[in-house]
């Protein structure tokens, strides 16, 4: 039966009405009336494209909606403070999805796809790769390689933004990950990872895919190659750190592998294995190279949608820069351009939905599910809601000042996640931006061309579908 209920879900917000369906021992709110299965053909149901799944649930039931695919229970999230509970006070309980454990077929244990306790010590262990004073040394790397990218434009060139942030993303991950420039090794990485990542859809559809992965399938016979092919760079990579520190060189010579190689966890112990520095390295590289280099892809295509903002960002980068480029010094005041990768990570985020499974029964506000159930939430749905954000598809920085961002619940922004799972390279991500954006800008404008298609394509990351094509106009 379906009963009204008034309850705030949790924290200091208004009484609302909470539509709660009981059966049994457990409380659902209301949600799709049949099972997923028999909306394979509606339009917002596309295996290619789940954003349009996730729309059509917070347009129709609001907050939380329920529905089941075959006998599972799937609870989707779009309320800030119940996201907050399950990846807060309730992350003990929960264990990644499905599809984020599939991922695993990829990135091993690492730091995404780890879980328990095994994932806080790794955590741990990676921590002083990561620490503010550490990554504080890669400012100059960014800021160098972007000023390379810059130098080998012309013009009047018209320029796929795209491919140019991702090779950029590239020269800085394979700098400060492996203290190289792109080697054949680093293409070879970039290139089986791309691989895997055009098979990320099928991977993660074919139902039992970790139990038939070396069946015979097209799809499982691409993927075993360039993972086997993936890890020999890798393992290969890993052995030259090792036989440079057994020849006496410093084992931790600045570089994030480096330094993996020679962290241990606060009880003085625990140095990685091989397999586990693997794991890591694939999982660095995939989250500081693909994430870094959409968002910069989105904020140059936000910018040249919308010129008022774009010219106070300009004024910014030349009144604080002089003519200069950046330093790490530089970053506190660069607060507008700050703000303007923010809004751009608040339309297009590169992390566009995060799920979890819960290994108990949960209570969210007055609903309780079982054990095994999923919850999803979406940061590109959440982000554009216009409780949070009034008129969301509008560019506007100024929702960043930190009057703005103290007004709203932590959880209507996070682009790198929240809780004990919070991405461990924010920090880092957030420097890259900014320092990336600046030294750009300082040159170049860059312009649209007319008559282009601008599409989302939601795989592990939120790429764009098609080629953004821009013009290249000297300031």
């Amino acid at each position: 039966m379906a009963t009204a209920h008034t309850a705030p879900p949790t924290g200091e917000q208004p009484p609302q009405k909470w539509t709660v369906i009981e059966r049994g021992s457990y409380r659902y709110p209301p949600g799709l009336s049949l099972n997923l299965l028999f909306y394979l053909r509606r339009r917002f149901f596309k295996p290619s494209n789940p954003i349009l799944l996730f729309e059509h649930l917070a347009a129709t039931y609001g907050r939380i909606a329920h529905y089941k695919l075959g006998w599972q229970h799937i609870v989707f999230i779009n309320h800030p403070e119940f996201i907050r509970e399950l990846l807060v006070h309730h992350q003990q309980e929960m264990i990644k999805e499905r599809t984020q454990r599939r991922m695993k077929i990829l990135l091993g244990e690492g730091l995404i796809t780890s879980e328990g306790a095994f994932h806080m010590r790794q955590r741990r262990i990676a921590a002083p790769a990561f620490h503010r004073q550490r990554i504080a040394a890669y400012a100059d790397v960014m800021v160098e390689r972007a000023a390379l990218r810059r130098a080998s434009w012309q013009p009047g060139q018209t320029i796929d933004i795209g491919a140019e942030m991702m090779q950029l993303a590239l020269e800085v991950v394979a700098r400060t990950l492996f203290n190289t420039d792109v080697t054949s090794d680093v293409l070879e990485i970039n290139h089986e990872v791309n691989v895997i990542m055009d098979l990320y859809n099928y991977l993660i559809s074919l139902p039992l895919a970790e139990a038939y992965l070396y069946a015979p399938l097209p799809g499982l016979t691409r993927f075993r190659r360039a993972r086997a092919r993936l890890n020999a760079v890798v393992h290969r990579i890993i052995a030259d750190h090792r036989s440079r520190e057994r020849a006496g060189d410093a084992s931790d010579s600045g570089d994030l592998l480096s330094m993996l190689m020679a962290s241990r966890d606060e009880e003085g112990g625990g140095l990685m294995t091989d397999d586990q520095l693997r794991d890591e390295i694939i999982t660095i590289f995939l989250a500081g190279y693909e994430t870094v280099a959409n968002a910069l892809t989105w904020t140059w295509l936000l910018l040249s949608q919308n010129p008022e903002a774009a010219q106070r960002f300009y004024d910014e980068i030349d009144l604080v820069l002089g003519g200069r480029v950046p330093t790490l010094e530089d970053l506190p005041q660069l607060r507008y351009t700050e703000m303007v990768f923010a809004e751009s990570m608040r339309i297009y985020p590169p992390a566009w939905a995060m799920g979890r499974q819960s290994t108990a029964p949960i209570e969210l506000g007055p609903y309780r599910f079982p054990a095994k159930t999923y919850f999803f939430f979406s940061q590109y749905v959440m982000q554009r809601d216009p409780e949070y954000f009034p008129d969301p598809l509008r560019f506007d920085p100024e929702r960043f000042t930190p009057e703005a961002k103290a007004a709203r619940p932590r959880f209507a922004y996070f682009p790198f996640g929240g809780g004990g799972r919070q991405c461990i390279g924010e920090a880092f991500a957030w420097m890259e931006g900014v320092l990336i954006l600046g030294t750009i800008a300082q040159k170049w404008r860059l312009s649209l061309l007319p008559d282009q298609q601008i599409d989302v394509q939601p795989k592990i990351t939120l790429r764009p579908k098609y080629p953004i094509h821009m013009r290249v106009e000297e300031r």
